[in-house]
């Protein structure tokens, strides 16, 4: 699934946000080279050659994620499917979860009885182990993360040397404090994701690879993907508004790459992905 037999690379897709971040993805997926990038281009479609990862918690109108909108984005060749605190925003979410296999809530909900928040996945002959985690800084109130991960952790590398972890996280001191916790348990990959903004410091930390935020997917035009207006008002006057995403003709994929020995589960490469394209400028030119 690698250059070498030896390694799999796992494309990991940011918060996923609206139909302008379902369609970016959707095209990223078939032509990379239609984007323009600000780091090192991607020259093939991922698509057969990773395993490909998506937070999609933002992806049904900005909050949680419809049955449509995952029969499609399965579509689109993700092979996993991790959330955060708007997983259970579409109340449709309790009548599918438990019925369908590429998508984890968070672990740490309590006592929770809707679907599950780790897996081990199979592709091309490699397993690999998946966990979908929420922090607890300036977030709604879950369980701690810190026992029930090390838990699954270790469950899962009784199986695979391959572990990847979600962090859906606000505070980044938590989420560098969590990665290096998750670094001595022998994760492979810590992808932060939440608060929309891609950091530039990917890094391999005690054989992971770790960024502290993926960054997102969606419309250029706005704020985090949302629209701008609404996000203003909302500052002006704390009243609550409802959000809409955002919409225009610049979208942005923001992705990480990281390349894992899969004998040993050790990170040997990490690349950060940031490119957009402007959707008018391609259909004026068909």
């Amino acid at each position: 699934m690698g250059d070498d037999k030896n390694t799999v690379k796992i494309l990991f897709f940011g918060d996923m946000v609206g139909r302008p971040g379902r369609s970016a993805v959707r095209d990223f997926m078939v032509n990379p080279k239609a984007f323009n990038y600000k780091t090192e281009p991607v020259e093939n479609p991922p698509v057969d050659t990773h395993f490909i990862i998506a937070n999609v918690e933002n992806a049904s109108h900005g909050f949680g994620l419809t049955e449509k909108n995952y029969n499609e984005l399965s579509e689109y060749g993700i092979d996993a499917m991790t959330s955060g605190n708007h997983i259970w925003d579409k109340k449709e979410i309790f009548n599918y979860i438990n019925n369908v296999e590429k998508l984890l809530r968070p672990i740490n909900y309590p006592n929770c009885k809707f679907g599950i928040g780790g897996k081990i996945f199979e592709k091309n002959g490699v397993k690999i182990g998946v966990i979908s985690v929420l922090g607890r800084v300036f977030m709604n109130l879950v369980d701690s993360q810190w026992e029930v991960v090390q838990e699954e952790i270790k469950r899962m590398k009784e199986i695979t040397p391959i572990v990847v972890v979600d962090f859906h996280a606000e505070a980044t001191a938590e989420k560098i404090c969590f990665g290096r916790f998750c670094a001595e348990l022998g994760v492979s990959a810590f992808f932060g994701t939440h608060t929309h903004v891609q950091t530039a410091d990917e890094i391999i930390l005690n054989n992971m690879g770790y960024i502290s935020d993926a960054g997102f997917c969606g419309t250029v035009d706005g704020v985090i993907g949302m629209e701008y207006q609404t996000s203003l008002n909302r500052f002006l006057t704390s009243i609550p508004e409802r959000y809409e995403v955002a919409d225009g003709n610049i979208v942005q994929i923001n992705a990480v790459e990281v390349e894992i020995d899969t004998d040993t589960g050790y990170a040997v490469a990490i690349k950060r992905i940031f490119c957009s394209r402007n959707n008018k400028e391609e259909e004026e030119s068909q």
